[in-house]
């Protein structure tokens, strides 16, 4: 407690930030999890499962549009409670007798805990913005690397915690237990964290919701193509594909997905390295460019390596691998980039506008995911990320290149 004391009023804040974000984020995978096990031991396919996280993505894509707006009006430390706080309610929607779990009513919750994901991950991502001096780009780079790798780390963690709570607490027992544990954590955060965090000196008007920054117009429909190209054949192809074509089972698919969005997540946290900050650079829309190139050439191998008919498992999975790093890259260098071109004032409606694109190449890429695959297969669903991929690379070609010096 000394140590946590002597810390700057900025650190103190980050890291209660930084834990709501983790305390969230393990609660968000595991419910994934939780969903998917008990419904497919329920006997539902693979594609009515996905079914159930529609709601989810739409909802994203409202929230992060709307929600910048409410953190420039509320403040930062608001949003993030209500988030915490709808989440703690979504857990307990699901704690209802198993002959209440309708569909209708588990799209809820999951529209309710979509809602909530992405009230959490604007304001925490907003909020270091506010917490880091202007000019220390380096800095920043580090820390939203830092909170962003290390959420999907623990997004990775959290389905296999999904998956023991399930054993161990049964369904209803494992969403009671998360549920007490993060409204114990709301609570602290209601105390702990400042008021008025990215509160704006002006009261923003609704229609500020869409930005005028031309650098965050050209980021955020990179995203968008960008998060599209990864959930084409990630979210349904992929593990349809793998338990029908390789014959893995549930478990191997699960735990094997787990673990890619763990390494994912650590490699993200270690792009500041990557992309050069030890030789003290940041990142501008030329690195940017440059990373999606590099990453728009991993699909079109993976589809034509699978064409060849020659050792599947091995061009999918070391495909796979090499995507996740170079993606996890291109996804931390684009939320540093967001997090540097957001203004001060308001941040929150540039980095709310930012991540509805993010939501919305991820309810795209869902939606084609399942169509794509069942149409043409996993070959087809790899082309069309190709083409998403380029487009986000030409895209990036428009963005500031101007380098700072960390």
């Amino acid at each position: 407690m000394q140590a946590l004391a002597r810390l700057s009023p900025e650190v103190r804040q980050y890291l209660i930030v930084t834990g709501n974000y983790w305390a969230f984020t393990l609660t968000d995978g595991a419910l994934r999890m939780l969903v998917v096990l008990h419904f497919h031991a329920l006997g539902h396919t693979p594609l009515q499962i996905a079914a159930l996280f529609l709601f989810y993505e739409i909802f994203g894509v409202i929230t992060n549009l709307v929600g910048g707006y409410l953190g420039a009006r509320l403040g930062l430390n608001r949003t993030m409670n209500i988030g915490l706080a709808l989440q703690v309610v979504a857990l307990l929607m699901l704690t209802v007798p198993a002959a209440w779990l309708s569909v209708p009513w588990v799209m809820g919750a999951q529209a309710l805990s979509g809602i909530a994901k992405d009230l959490n991950k604007m304001s925490a991502k907003s909020s270091i913005k506010l917490l880091v001096p202007a000019g220390e780009q380096g800095r920043l780079y580090r820390w939203v690397a830092l909170l962003t790798g290390s959420k999907n780390a623990l997004k990775g963690a959290g389905f296999f915690l999904g998956g023991a709570l399930l054993a161990t607490l049964g369904f209803s027992g494992a969403v009671l237990a998360m549920a007490c544990v993060l409204a114990l954590i709301w609570l602290g955060s209601l105390v702990l964290l400042k008021k008025d965090l990215g509160k704006t000196k002006a009261k923003p008007r609704f229609k500020d919701i869409l930005s005028k920054s031309r650098a965050v117009n050209i980021l955020s429909a990179a995203r968008l193509f960008l998060f599209g190209a990864r959930d084409v054949w990630f979210v349904i192809a992929l593990p349809v594909y793998l338990s029908s074509v390789f014959g893995w089972s549930f478990w191997m698919v699960g735990g094997f997905l787990a673990s890619w969005v763990i390494g994912y997540g650590i490699i993200q946290s270690l792009a500041p390295a990557i992309t050069g900050g030890k030789r003290g650079h940041v990142p501008d829309g030329r690195a940017a460019f440059i990373w999606a190139a590099m990453l728009a050439v991993l699909p079109a191998a993976i589809a034509i390596g699978l064409a060849g008919g020659s050792s599947p498992v091995l061009i999918l999975i070391g495909g796979l691998l090499l995507f996740g790093a170079l993606f996890a890259v291109n996804s931390s260098l684009h939320s540093y980039l967001i997090v540097s071109y957001a203004k001060e004032d308001g941040v929150s409606l540039d980095v709310g506008f930012y991540y509805m694109s993010n939501a919305l190449g991820r309810l795209i890429g869902t939606l084609l995911s399942g169509w794509v695959f069942q149409a043409w297969g996993l070959q087809a669903c790899l082309w069309v990320s190709t083409a998403f991929v380029a487009l986000a690379a030409l895209i990036s070609l428009g963005l500031p290149r101007q380098q700072a010096d960390a």
